[in-house]
């Protein structure tokens, strides 16, 4: 079980482990134990993530799901198959914790008077020291 929020967890029936041959470094350890994981996540079936969670996921996660709605994730990283397995579900709530909280509405906002004049004024000493630059009808 893994507790995505207080009130959000995903139940171990909705994630699927598969262990496999890593590549790499390691020697002939890598060539005997199967270290590398592959955790897959069924985001469409699981019950216990809000629909509105759901669909900030499947917009955020967009074709990083299947079309069975599965997230996967792999880790090869680390010689050990529970550092492998720590850094899948790692990776799995760094994906997920953003969508928990929905996004703050923008307030739409107008520069200052100010601020306008100044950049106004940057545009027309710009555009001098640009003039100043340029030939004149007397060099020619």
């Amino acid at each position: 079980m893994i507790h995505i929020s207080r009130n959000i967890i995903i139940p171990d029936e909705y994630l699927k482990e598969e262990f496999f041959l890593a590549s790499g470094p390691g020697g002939q350890h890598v060539n005997k134990v199967a270290t590398a994981v592959r955790l897959r996540f069924n985001l469409l079936a699981c019950d216990t993530i809000p629909e509105a969670v759901k669909s900030r996921l499947v917009t955020m996660l967009g074709n990083r799901l299947t079309g069975d709605g599965e997230l996967l994730i792999e880790s090869r990283r680390h010689r050990s198959r529970e550092m492998n397995r720590a850094a899948a579900v790692e990776r799995l709530l760094n994906l997920i914790r953003p969508a928990v909280h929905p996004p703050r509405k923008r307030k739409a906002t107008r520069p200052t008077k100010g601020s306008v004049e100044r950049r106004i004024q940057q545009k027309k000493r710009r555009a001098g020291v640009k003039k100043m630059r340029s030939r004149s009808s007397f060099d020619d």
